[in-house]
């Protein structure tokens, strides 16, 4: 058994003394599980270069060897087809792993098992995990691991990741490997075979794959595959060349069908007798639920009940009103902002420079107030939301049951994921689009989220506001869900593209593990708060600035005439301002106006709407600038901008007119 620990990655890498094991498989296999059980809290996420693709790697110690441990984005094939698989491969091509751990399900292992037949023909130095086994047994499956091992070649463990087992059989596995000296010998039908042949006697050059593997990606028209042989073949490349191409033409009709079902076919030999089937199907619980999240009948009213309890009660009424109310208003009105002031009164003789840290805008009276006095209960109730449900396997049946409406808007159900999460942290989650398939998918998803997707704080600060009038809040939700529609559907008229493909594995919908739960909360606020709380002090620190040029009061005199436009009083401004800083910051002080009394019903309704809507925070933008690039990035903040205040005006004119206070 190794521990994970944190080590010189660079000086071993240059000293030749550290050894990498590559996970790979298909999406939600469990590979993200296996990787935070092998490397523990010691992991850095970076994009692959040259992609936007991100790549987690950690480091652990198996025995008296350290070892990196890279988590490869999801493929299903060796041959490539999205971006996220491209990265896969490139890391398998370029990185030579020593291990690499081929995470499969357990529930689908004749469909899963066709790339582990590849990655065998590639003669890659591969372990079987045989994942999600509890999920299997569970419903009747019983599977023969040591037949399935005679049968491969190769070592095969069985392992529920999520429970914690098989985890030092793994560590074992790695740790003892040796490349194997009769693996699984992969024989296609005749013509095939022929084919194979012919391509693979032309090569000469010297390969990391088995040159059978690639002769087999020429033949499937894989251009990545395609340029490293011709770099590596020179000159003699032009005949290579010509004989794929005579084969491919002779073959055009039906050579990636003949080739797929001949794999799904050594797949199942390989499974004879491996593999026993319950008498009779069991449809357990966990089952019957899954079912009915993904049909539209019983999926929309679950949906209802997930967001109702979720999102506002345990997030709005429990997070943004009970906890909010203990934390900012108890432990720092009551007590720590007049213990803290006193102090500073009486140590900082320079009333200018007590303001900095104490006065109306001070980094500590504010901007730590805000952070975790308002910020922080919000944000943490929403990540134990969001990490329960995850952990539920709900989200994959959830981009399942929206797939179809998103789909109205240039966007696949896939794209549910950084909507979601966009409740939690629109940066974050606009780094998430990089997961979907096309630029046009990207660009729609940048934009919803800039203009009316909340925040985790945001959005539970504005529950919070509008709680108390439920009439404000239906207004502001549906107001919101309306204008999201609408851009949506308007854009993905707008911008040219094909409509995109969807599938998603289906992981098992289980009851979450209170541990992982905690664990997931704890890493994504320990990340969210060392961001925030950094922003927030800058933020304090401009605003005392702009306090004491008069530049602020100047920018707030400018922005009155946009205020009066929208009803809201001159006061009002300062949320905006805020806002501009971070989106939780603006709602923080829309909270601080209602508590003023400075703002009606009528007026916290319509700041509530041109808040959500208005132009993203500084951190959101620059991530927008760095995804989408320059262009993009302005053309949304100004169409958003724009559109927030456009919106905001037919608002209250409405509200004024049916006289809603």
């Amino acid at each position: 058994m190794g521990k994970c620990c944190n080590v010189g990655t660079e000086q071993l890498k240059s000293a030749g003394a550290i050894k990498k094991v590559a996970l790979v498989g298909n999406p939600n296999v469990g590979k993200s599980v296996l990787f935070n059980a092998l490397t523990g809290a010691y992991v850095t996420v970076s994009n692959y270069p040259g992609t936007s693709v991100e790549v987690s790697r950690g480091n652990t110690l198996i025995g008296n060897v350290h070892w990196e441990v890279v988590d490869t984005p999801g493929m299903y094939a060796i041959h490539t087809i999205t971006e996220e698989e491209r990265v896969a491969r490139e890391i398998l091509l370029n990185e030579k792993p020593d291990v690499i751990l081929h995470v499969l399900d357990a529930r689908n292992l004749e469909r899963m098992l066709s790339m582990t037949v590849q990655l065998i023909e590639a003669e890659l130095p591969v372990i079987l995990i045989v994942n999600i086994l509890d999920e299997a047994e569970r419903i009747g499956l019983q599977i023969d691991l040591p037949l399935l091992e005679k049968r491969l070649g190769i070592p095969v463990i069985g392992a529920a990741t999520a429970r914690k087992r098989g985890i030092g059989e793994i560590r074992k596995a790695i740790s003892e490997y040796r490349l194997s000296d009769s693996p699984l010998k992969v024989v296609y039908g005749r013509n095939l075979e022929r084919d194979i042949l012919e391509v693979q006697k032309l090569m000469q050059g010297k390969y990391l794959f088995a040159r059978r593997a690639l002769a087999l990606l020429l033949l499937q028209q894989d251009e990545e595959v395609t340029g490293i042989v011709r770099e590596a073949e020179g000159g003699n490349f032009p005949l290579l060349e010509q004989k794929v191409k005579e084969i491919f033409f002779e073959r055009r009709e039906s050579f990636h069908l003949d080739l797929s079902m001949e794999r799904r076919e050594i797949a199942r030999e390989v499974l004879r007798d491996v593999v026993t089937f319950p008498e009779k199907d069991l449809v357990t619980w966990q089952e019957k639920l899954s079912t009915f999240s993904v049909k539209p009948l019983t999926g929309v009213p679950l949906l209802i009940v997930v967001i109702y309890f979720g999102l506002y009660q345990f997030v709005g009424v429990f997070g943004a009103g009970t906890l909010v109310d203990i934390m900012e208003g108890k432990l720092f009105e009551e007590h720590f902002n007049p213990w803290i002031t006193g102090i500073a009164v009486a140590y900082i003789p320079w009333e200018t420079i007590q303001e900095l840290f104490v006065g109306e805008y001070g980094i500590i009276t504010l901007g730590i107030r805000y952070a975790v006095g308002i910020i922080l209960p919000i944000v943490a109730t929403f990540f134990i939301f969001f990490s329960f449900l995850e952990d539920t396997g709900y989200f994959p049946r959830l981009a399942l049951l929206v797939d179809r409406v998103f789909k109205r808007f240039g966007m696949s159900g896939r794209a549910v994921i950084p909507m979601v999460l966009g409740f939690g942290c629109d940066t974050m989650a606009t780094m998430v689009t990089r997961t979907l398939e096309s630029t046009r998918e990207r660009v729609i998803a940048t934009l919803l989220l800039a203009l009316a997707i909340p925040c985790s704080a945001q959005l539970g600060v504005i529950i919070g506001l509008l709680s108390k009038s439920p009439g404000a809040l239906f207004i502001w939700g549906g107001t919101m869900l309306f204008l999201a529609l609408l851009v949506g559907f308007l854009a993905a008229r707008v911008m040219p593209g094909k409509p995109p493909i969807f599938y998603m594995e289906l992981p098992p919908m289980r009851l979450p593990q209170i541990g992982n739960v905690l664990t997931k909360t704890y890493t994504r606020m320990q990340w969210y708060f060392l961001e925030i709380l950094p922003l927030f002090i800058i933020a304090s620190i401009l605003l005392w600035l702009g306090k004491v040029t008069r530049f602020f009061e100047k920018l707030v005199t400018v922005m009155t005439p946009a205020m009066g436009a929208i009803g809201l009083p001159k006061e009002a401004a300062v949320a905006f301002i805020f806002g501009f800083f971070r989106r939780d910051y603006g709602s923080a002080g829309l909270y601080d106006l209602q508590s003023k009394g400075l703002m009606d019903g009528r007026q916290l309704t319509v700041a509530a709407v041109t808040l959500t809507l208005f132009i993203p925070c500084v951190a959101q933008f620059l991530v927008m600038k760095n995804e989408r690039g320059w262009k993009t990035a302005l053309g949304i903040a100004l169409f958003v901008t724009v559109f927030a205040w456009s919106s905001g005006y037919i608002l209250n004119r409405l509200l004024l007119a049916v006289g809603f206070a």
